[in-house]
């Protein structure tokens, strides 16, 4: 019996294994334990859709800074990519995970956030106000229902990076927007309360942001961190704070010893004097059997 025990116990610490059972993953440096009461985001990043202004960008690169375009809608190339992501979301269950969809107010990030994560199409009779109206931005998308989805709001943190225009009250007229700032406005994002979010934003924002994450890791995975996104591309990431900061009380922990009760044979054999606090021997002929052969199970029990 002790031994059967002890190759139990040795093959969950991987210090043995059955033969022709193999690992599915071997615990190393590289990981890491937390208790689980540490605070962790599920966050689902996503670049919007193809929109105009990529289009006459490619024609002239000088489009991408024009004032024209600077709330450029989604092209119809872009709704058919938002359309593949709504139908990958929903296949994979995300839809049912995300507790807020958060993006920027750019018309560009708006179409996208409620297409790719809103409910099904709008009709008149429908007890809630739409989430996106019918041919929103001049398009001729269908209107999207505001049922059975996430709450959705606008962030002008994560909006692209400034742009030199009268019109834009965020942008300083002396100095464009460092890569430093753009990251900054980012990490800002990472202090929500829920569990798991979805953030649809631009490939600039999403690029510096991600930047900032990933120096501790190999070199491959920093790589595939920032990795530039394609339109409609969608990535989830698992942030933990180490810290401890912002921590929640466990939902799975128990305290055991519930109805309270002497652990035995720990407490019989190890019994404290109120003084001294020294081991005390049991002088009681019953105890001392008692303690005897708690002891002897003790032993057998110890793994050498």
């Amino acid at each position: 019996m002790p031994r059967m025990l002890s190759c139990w116990v040795a093959g969950l610490l991987h210090l043995d294994w059955p033969v022709g059972m193999e690992r599915a993953r071997v615990v190393g440096p590289a990981h890491y334990l937390y208790p689980n009461t540490t605070y962790t985001l599920t966050i689902s990043l996503v670049r919007h859709a193809q929109g105009i202004h990529h289009v006459e960008g490619e024609k002239d690169h000088k489009a991408y800074s024009s004032e024209e375009f600077f709330d450029a809608p989604i092209t119809p190339l872009g709704w058919n990519q938002v359309a593949n992501l709504k139908k990958h979301v929903d296949a994979c269950g995300l839809s049912k995970k995300i507790e807020l969809v958060i993006a920027s107010p750019l018309l560009r990030t708006m179409q996208t956030a409620a297409v790719g994560f809103g409910g099904e199409g709008y009709m008149d009779g429908i007890d809630a106000p739409p989430l996106m109206v019918a041919n929103a931005g001049k398009s001729i998308h269908p209107a999207i229902s505001s049922l059975n989805c996430p709450p959705f709001i606008a962030v002008e943190l994560c909006r692209e990076r400034m742009i030199e225009s009268d019109v834009d009250i965020l942008w300083k007229p002396d100095t464009r927007e460092k890569d430093e700032e753009l990251a900054t406005r980012g990490m800002k994002l990472w202090t929500r309360p829920e569990k798991e979010i979805a953030v649809v934003t631009h490939k600039a924002f999403l690029v510096e942001t991600l930047s900032a994450f990933g120096n501790d890791c190999h070199p491959s995975i920093k790589s595939e961190i920032c990795k530039p996104f394609n339109n409609c591309e969608l990535r989830s990431f698992v942030i933990v704070d180490r810290s401890m900061t912002g921590s929640d009380s466990s939902t799975t922990n128990y305290p055991g010893k519930i109805p309270c009760k002497s652990d035995l044979p720990t407490d019989v054999t190890k019994e404290k004097h109120p003084a001294s606090g020294m081991p005390t021997k049991p002088t009681d002929a019953k105890t001392i059997k008692k303690a005897t052969i708690m002891r002897k199970l003790h032993n057998c029990f110890r793994i050498h």
